[in-house]
């Protein structure tokens, strides 16, 4: 039965929605609930505690009653927080309940004294209509996740469960991906808080809008635009600061403790990112536009109620920490959904032994030489993985011994434990036959064999779930109803992927710099394949950009980390200036199992932005950005021929130490101040060492221009191309100029524009 809804009355379905997000996976806070419940005004609090592997690695020990099998920092944060949650009427849907969310629900209802429903979603768990057994041959597995994608060649590593002369492994946990349904039918049944378990990471954010705005099954535009909002928020500080590749650009103490976000999401579907004032971190353009690139599947993002289409997303900075995210189409979702199989894949280890200095390579090819010839034939016959790999390289001329030493990693996967410990015998063998050097820590905990989980991605049809919504009250006493399904299905497409299909003839002489002085981006894991994005920020960054990344250039950057068997799926989100990517199978079979050090793809990035490569010089002769100032700032006034801290006009933090005019009135900076200065204010050069004249710094308040004249003595890397330039500030609003500071508002948009000067 639908409950009246008297729940904020007179705001209900009228103004924006605002939806906070307390947690993005298990071990953040529990502190952050009550925090976002307390900061400030939300309507509903949300929470993602579960990463691909959390539930399998509970399972065991869940079925041994060994584990409660919810996430605890979810119990706790509730524990915190019903006071303040009952006070103000908060709504919250979490998916923390795990493999167990009735046991939490049971728990947190008979905590609760005041007149608040509590839910639980149940469905998830498809293990007793699978079976509790891996296939031992590769026809009888369900479909991969992957398997219609005509862009990809699954790898061998995918099905090493398929072998027939070896015992079948055990299925630990088998969980589908729920989406947001369940959620609104308990919303509309008045629950005020709703435990879930595995349903897809935006789907509570989806079911909070769609509840307030009374959306019909079929508003695929505004479930879309629920959906990426919920995608924005779903992983805490990601979104507010953390993991943020442009965090050099500021003070560091802005990240050291991010606050968490907050999406409000209109009745149209789009939205505004922000978090409570006076909290940590920041919501820019750029945090948003890497938050949206991390974990994508490409330019259609798929959930159990919607397709959202990314190709003409929009992103705005409409206010201090405030980000509106637009543009989303949807269409009705596919009539499968993802469904997460972990299974006993056997045994691992790993050894990490240390060189220093002169001949690494040398050495580490002795070291499996001398590992491959005592570990013997039988022993490697048995293993399903050996690897070994070099982390590092030396310092030239280091100036201590850390800087100049490197490691081997050996990891080994196998079925057989003897086969692993075959691996410690043979270390023994070397014993001080070993290379000049050679050095490790004590503890060797990693060398001894340790269980693993492996994991498969497979396709569950959506009509084969069980969903339903559970009210639990104080005495444990439960009432049960079954929701209803999408009311339409549209099969999959072939998935885009393509280099850009106009190149921009680039007429300019080409300068070699780091990948990561022009672009900022972002990555993460899907299962066993890495996604990640490329951004940047003017329209001839873009034009170089989009033409020069193409999946062959993504492949050769690869360099040693491509695989023939590994495949590229890239597309473009023009609005954004940004080009997003999929390597498929780089990951072996997904971080639970994965060989990469890097398994959840987090570092790739940041180790792809190191790369060099070729950028017109034109680039950096004419650029274009944006930036937001305070009205505060620029009303004040900054004396001629005094100090002056560019963080009052830039509101950039990291340049709070004020710079001193020299003999000729010229203020001096160096070479990483320069490029901290640049990056405030969204240019990407690489220059040594410069001088800047400010004349009439904010003082000619009428004329609304700003002249800098800056000198180079080394722009990238010695290669003058020219020594004067001309920074011009135009004072604008909407793209309209405005004449009196009294119309300014609290912020308005600077542009910037920078042309080489004709002297």
């Amino acid at each position: 039965m639908i409950q009246r809804n008297d729940w904020r009355f007179g705001e209900f379905g009228v103004r924006p929605v605002r939806v906070a997000n307390c947690s993005g996976y298990h071990g953040d806070p529990a502190t952050e609930m009550y925090n976002q419940a307390t900061l400030g005004d939300v309507d509903f609090i949300t929470g993602d505690y579960l990463a691909e592997v959390n539930m399998a690695n509970n399972a065991e020990a869940y079925a041994k009653g060994e584990h409660p099998g919810y996430e605890n920092t979810a119990w706790q944060g509730l524990q915190q927080s019903l006071d303040v949650i009952a006070q103000k009427r908060i709504k919250v849907a979490i998916n923390g309940g795990a493999l167990n969310p009735g046991g939490l629900a049971t728990k947190v209802a008979a905590l609760v004294w005041y007149d608040l429903k509590v839910a639980y979603v149940s469905g998830d768990n498809v293990l007793p209509k699978l079976g509790t057994q891996m296939p031992t041959q590769r026809g009888q597995a369900l479909p991969h996740l992957d398997s219609s994608n005509r862009h990809v060649t699954l790898t061998s590593e995918s099905f090493l469960f398929a072998q027939e002369d070896r015992q079948a492994r055990e299925i630990v946990s088998a969980n589908a991906y729920l989406g947001a349904h369940a959620i609104y039918e308990a919303f509309q049944r008045g629950a005020d808080i709703i435990i879930c378990g595995r349903v897809s990471d935006a789907s509570p954010v989806i079911a909070c809008a769609w509840y307030w705005w009374s959306w019909s099954s079929t508003a695929y535009d505004e479930l879309a635009g629920a959906l990426i909002a919920g995608h924005m928020i779903e992983c805490s500080a990601y979104v507010t600061g953390g993991n943020f590749a442009g965090f050099d650009a500021f003070d560091v103490d802005r990240f050291v403790n991010p606050g968490f976000p907050i999406a409000e999401i209109s009745q149209d579907g789009t939205c505004v990112i922000t978090k409570h004032p006076g909290t940590g971190g920041m919501v820019s353009v750029d945090t948003c536009k890497c938050q949206l690139l991390y974990e994508l599947q490409g330019n259609v993002y798929l959930n159990s109620d919607v397709k959202a289409y990314l190709d003409d997303i929009i992103m705005e900075q409409v206010g201090e920490n405030r980000v509106q995210v637009s543009g989303v189409r949807g269409a009705p979702p596919p009539d499968t959904t993802k469904l997460a199989i972990f299974y006993k894949g056997g045994y691992e280890m790993q050894l990490l032994v240390n060189a220093t200095g002169y001949a690494v390579q040398q050495k580490f090819s002795l070291f499996e030489k001398q590992i491959r010839l005592f570990l013997g034939e039988e022993a490697a016959k048995a293993l399903d993985i050996l690897e070994f790999q070099q982390i590092g390289v030396p310092a030239t001329n280091p100036q201590n011994q850390n800087s100049s030493t490197v490691y081997i990693r050996l990891f080994a996967q196998s079925t057989s434990l003897p086969a692993l410990t075959a691996i410690n015998g043979a270390m023994r063998h070397i014993s001080l036959r070993h290379f000049s050097g050679f050095h490790s820590s004590l503890d060797f905990r990693a060398a001894t064999p340790r269980p693993y989980l492996a994991y498969y991605p497979a396709l569950w049809h959506q009509s084969d779930l069980e969903e339903r919504v559970h009210f639990v009250d104080e005495c444990g006493t439960t009432e049960s109803y079954d929701t209803i399904r999408p009311p339409r299905f549209e099969d999959l497409s072939q998935r885009d992927s393509y280099d850009t299909r106009t190149p921009a003839i680039i007429d300019s002489s080409l300068q070699k710099v780091r990948l990561g002085d022009i672009v900022l981006g972002r990555s993460g894991d899907k299962g066993a394949n890495l996604n990640f994005g490329l951004f940047v920020h003017t329209q001839a960054e873009w034009e170089w950009l989009r033409s020069y990344m193409s999946r062959a250039k993504v492949q050769e950057l690869l360099g040693d980390d491509w695989r023939l068997e590994f495949s590229i799926e890239r597309v473009e989100f023009p609005n954004i200036f940004a080009v997003h990517f999929v390597v498929y199978g780089i990951l072996s079979r997904g971080v639970s199992s994965s060989k990469r050090l890097d398994g959840f793809g987090k570092g790739f990035v940041d180790y792809f932005r190191d790369k060099l490569v070729e950028v017109p010089v034109s680039i950096f002769q004419n650029l274009t950005c944006y930036l937001f100032l305070p009205q505060t700032e620029t009303s004040a006034v900054t004396p001629k021929n005094t100090g002056f801290t560019p963080h009052q006009h830039l509101n950039r933090p990291n340049m709070d130490t004020p710079l001193h005019p020299d003999a000729d009135g010229a203020f001096p900076m160096n070479r990483e101040q320069f490029r901290t200065y640049e990056r405030a204010a969204g240019f990407f050069k690489l220059l040594t060492e410069f001088k800047i004249t400010i004349n009439n710094m904010y003082t000619d308040l009428e004329q609304r221009t700003v002249t800098m004249l800056c000198s180079s003595e080394g722009i990238l890397a010695g290669d003058p191309y020219g020594t004067d330039y001309v920074f011009v500030l135009t004072m604008t609003e909407d793209g309209k100029k405005i004449e009196k500071l009294s119309e300014w508002p609290d912020f308005h948009k600077v542009k910037i524009v920078l042309n080489k000067s004709v002297q």
